[in-house]
């Protein structure tokens, strides 16, 4: 049997992340639609032969978990019947978890004719033949929401498959566009064929094996002993998503997480059953932002890779919003799992009390804006929006940062959202005191102002009014979201869930998203940060003489006289 040593390992361990980051800039640099080249709503992966995670690269983390089960799907399926050269694509629901327009792409990749592993590419298509060109607010149906693909054949020895490919583009608004995207996927992967040949050359497909069940097993030993270090013991969570986008009532999110010597065990009994709007998810993608949260907490320095989460139990009700079945409604899938993943770190932060963190705004927050014209033809944009984060001992909750589901994902520039579609960015600032006031502050969420330079439609999915971003420790709650639709007659609308309706030219769409939750008692800042935070446009004097007990003048600076009762009043409670 080979071996491979300590510094093989090592070796290996770095190539393949290194292999995943040069699959992902080839998909970057070849996606058609900005969603991708701009904004990175994709991840890649590398696997071994039997769908084991090796390297995955910055994106959207939260498909990283995931990607593993689509691979062991496509071999479920073929078995056998694989070849050099093949790309398989699926994406449908309940098998991978996620909305129809996360489209992935798998390949086999071959050294010498042997199978050695596998590269998979995710990316978000922008259209799938949904009723709403886009992302769709008011499905009720995954019938409603697109072309749906189990693990599907749709290259075969390096050829296209005709039909399959006129089968995409016959249910798609953005034909050039996404096929322009497909490709850039299978790109990804053959650049990822190319790199893991390389290392291949140098040391033998024997011991690079070796080297991954080494990595696998060292993955396997670091969690069993992160999770023997933490208190024994169960804790719960709750909260409430404010509807499920067609109907009034609040959503109920509940989990209790349980460790046992080594082991942890996640139920999500007590959360709520299917509902009738597109918050559903399917239990894989359940189960994948469950390990980012994990991962958040725990050896957040070590890759993701097949050894990780041995010791991690997953219970999902059979009838539960987070283990979907045919026919529920999924569009809007990860709605549900921002405050889920708040809510187990939240449970963490009990096992960890050096760790405990406040909430993040925890929510995805879009806006959408789309139309037919004569010169663009079909356009569509589609953009989360950055928010704050909770404050921890020692460090204040980073503002305008996307959330934790999205990870690498980013907003479009200005610059190119305005040059692509007819819509100008008017403001795009910090929202001043929207993070929760604590020794340690939340973070500020973003106001970002649209102004429609021609008659389109507008849809808006913010999240998280009724359950914003707690505070921990005597830290206060960040703000929720709020929007303003100024309609040109001067009327205003407040919608926080809209779906796509037609608004005229020169309509202002002002969206606010959450600040994160704070830290400890306010009153225990520092005045001397209170003060950075008023200079910087933060903190308000109002907030920083009622919340922090801090009073500053109009030309910046501390008033002593008004300060000190109000401080020493503060330290005597």
């Amino acid at each position: 049997m080979a071996h491979a040593d300590p510094i093989t390992t090592e070796v290996v361990r770095n190539f393949v992340i290194s292999c995943a980051q040069d699959m992902n800039a080839a998909l970057w640099r070849s996606a058609f639609s900005a969603i991708i080249y701009e904004g990175r709503d994709s991840a890649v992966a590398l696997l071994d032969e039997e769908g084991n995670m090796l390297g995955q690269s910055t994106g959207v983390p939260l498909f990283v978990g995931a990607i593993d089960a689509c691979v062991k799907l496509v071999l479920d399926r073929y078995g056998d019947d694989i070849h050099p050269g093949d790309i398989f694509i699926l994406n449908d629901s309940y098998l991978q978890g996620t909305h129809l327009h996360d489209v992935t792409a798998i390949g086999p990749l071959f050294y010498k004719d042997e199978l050695v592993g596998f590269g998979a590419a995710r990316a978000h298509w922008q259209d799938i033949g949904a009723i709403d060109p886009g992302s769709t607010m008011g499905s009720t149906s995954i019938f409603h929401e697109g072309l749906r693909l189990g693990p599907t054949r749709i290259v075969s020895r390096f050829k296209r498959i005709p039909e399959w490919y006129d089968l995409l583009t016959r249910n798609t608004r953005l034909k050039d566009m996404t096929i322009g995207d497909l490709n850039a996927q299978i790109t990804a992967i053959r650049t990822g064929e190319r790199r893991l040949g390389q290392i291949l050359d140098r040391i033998g497909s024997d011991t690079y094996r070796a080297a991954c069940a080494n990595i696998f097993e060292q993955a396997r030993l670091l969690d069993r002993e992160a999770i023997a270090k933490l208190k024994d013991g169960t804790y719960t969570r709750e909260g409430y998503l404010d509807d499920d986008g067609v109907g009034a009532e609040p959503v109920k999110v509940a989990l209790s997480l349980t460790i046992e010597g080594e082991r942890m065990i996640i139920d999500l009994d007590g959360s709520s059953g299917p509902v009738e709007g597109s918050i559903n998810c399917g239990a894989v993608q359940t189960g994948s932002l469950l390990r980012l949260a994990y991962k958040t907490m725990i050896n957040p320095d070590r890759a993701i890779t097949g050894g990780s989460f041995s010791t991690m139990e997953v219970r999902i009700p059979e009838k539960c919003m987070f283990n979907a079945k045919e026919p529920a409604a999924c569009e809007w899938y990860f709605t549900g799992l921002g405050l889920l993943a708040d809510l187990m770190i939240s449970c963490l932060g009990e096992a960890m009390p050096h760790k405990a963190t406040a909430a993040h705004y925890g929510d995805s927050m879009v806006a959408a804006f789309f139309d037919m014209d004569p010169e663009r033809g079909q356009w569509i944009s589609v953009e989360p929006t950055a928010g704050g984060w909770g404050g921890t001992v020692g460090q204040d909750g980073e503002s305008a940062l996307i959330n934790l589901v999205n990870g690498g994902f980013r907003n479009l520039p200005a610059e190119v959202y305005e040059t692509k579609f007819p819509v100008r960015v008017e403001e795009f600032a910090l929202r001043r005191d929207s993070g929760g006031a604590g020794r340690w502050r939340g973070g500020c969420g973003v106001v970002r102002s649209y102004r429609l330079l021609d008659d389109c439609f507008g849809a808006l999915w913010f999240e998280r009014s009724k359950t914003p971003a707690w505070g921990i420790k005597g830290g206060s709650d960040g703000a929720g979201p709020d929007n303003d639709i100024v309609l040109p007659d001067g009327s205003v609308e407040k919608p926080l869930k809209m779906r796509a309706k037609r608004f005229p030219k020169g309509t202002l769409v002002v969206t606010r998203t959450g600040g994160g939750g704070g830290y400890g008692d306010p009153r225990a800042r520092p005045e001397d940060e209170v003060l950075a935070d008023v200079l910087a446009g933060t903190v308000s004097r109002e907030a920083a003489r009622s919340l922090y007990g801090v009073a500053v003048t109009e030309d910046g600076a501390i008033d002593a006289a008004k300060t000190a009762p109000r401080r020493q009043e503060a330290a005597s409670d």
